[in-house]
């Protein structure tokens, strides 16, 4: 019997929704940053505020943030 190890998948990040909170302050998120360590949930005004910082860092940014225009 022979065991086979194959390479994760990539898969694309599940919609963000009004479960998903902020992790600053609360409010529901918007933005997933993916790190190495982990990931990080924001509002809009968060994401905009961190994204400097943890952007160059990030392994995935995903941005939801056009949903707040669609209301």
């Amino acid at each position: 019997m022979t065991s086979e190890t194959t390479a994760p998948e990539l898969t694309t990040a599940e919609e963000l929704t009004a479960a998903d909170r902020c992790d600053a302050c609360g409010a529901q998120a918007y933005v997933r940053v993916t790190l190495a360590t982990g990931e990080l949930l924001f509002c809009a005004h968060h994401g905009n505020e961190n994204k400097a910082k943890l952007e160059p860092i990030a392994l995935g940014w995903q941005d939801e943030t056009e949903k707040l225009l669609a209301r």
